[in-house]
């Protein structure tokens, strides 16, 4: 029952989020039970939660913006355009 309701609270939490921050929090808890299975600790399951978060914030980013690319000029300056066509 305890199980049922936190997962309950888990999804009413990010429920109003943006995509990135849904990715960075599901990203984080499957990061920490990942974590935490594998390492047997709370440091691992801290780690597989920070890991977890930012590669979840990444993906969600990216699903943000459907068609739209990133590139780099000859500078090095990051900006974002329209994909090219079949991508």
């Amino acid at each position: 029952m305890k199980k049922a309701l936190v997962l309950m609270l888990v999804g009413l939490s990010v429920a109003g989020c943006t995509q990135t921050e849904r990715g960075a929090g599901i990203g984080a808890a499957s990061g920490a039970i990942i974590g935490g299975i594998a390492t047997g600790n709370v440091r691992g399951a801290a780690v597989g939660a920070a890991i977890g978060g930012i590669a979840g914030a990444v993906i969600g980013r990216v699903s943000e913006q459907p068609g739209q690319c990133y590139y780099r000029d000859q500078y090095g300056n990051r900006y974002i355009d329209a994909c090219p066509r079949g991508y």
